[in-house]
């Protein structure tokens, strides 16, 4: 990879690498997620300026939280991004999945790609035990993904998450690791 190598690997010839991001993916990341406004538009936000990508990776402190690029293995090219969030130890050992695609690169299923070897590197790597996600109703393509990847639907929480301003109505996914 251009910008490190990656730090989780299918090992099977799957299409993507998980990388973690860093400051070398700013520009690229950048141009990405101005160019896929409209795709995570009002579902997430993404940074779009230089500083507001420097807030983003320093919530990656490695311990309560880990970002990561979805990279094409044949390119590197950057098709989006995961994060696991809000890591809690002790008797939780669980996290919360964050994550998008960027244009052009969506409904490839490069992501989904992604977000399984994410779910992989928070088992085995990182060695929680729970992984959640917080998903709007209306983003169809999220939940599908959450699916795919394992993921069971938990529940709905009215106004959970504030996004530009907005409370927002999420449904709640997890997934265990049934090994732990």
């Amino acid at each position: 990879m251009e910008h490190g190598r990656p730090v989780d690997d299918a090992g099977d010839g799957g299409r993507v690498v998980l990388r973690r991001t860093s400051a070398d993916d700013r520009d690229e990341f950048i141009g990405l997620a101005r160019a896929s406004g409209d795709l995570h538009h009002p579902w997430v936000w993404v940074p779009t300026t230089e500083q507001g990508f420097e807030e983003y990776l320093a919530r990656f402190d490695q311990v309560a939280a880990v970002g990561f690029v979805v990279c094409l293995r044949k390119t590197g090219a950057i098709a989006g991004f995961v994060s696991i969030s809000r890591i809690e130890r002790g008797s939780y050992e669980k996290g919360v999945l964050g994550y998008g695609a960027f244009t052009p690169h969506e409904g490839r299923g490069y992501m989904t790609e992604g977000v399984a070897l994410a779910v992989r590197h928070g088992f085995e790597r990182l060695g929680l035990h729970r992984l959640e996600a917080d998903i709007q109703p209306g983003n169809t393509a999220s939940l599908s993904l959450a699916a795919k990847v394992g993921l069971r639907r938990e529940g709905f929480s009215p106004k959970l998450i504030r996004i530009e301003g907005v409370w927002r109505d999420h449904e709640r996914w997890a997934i265990v690791d049934d090994r732990s």
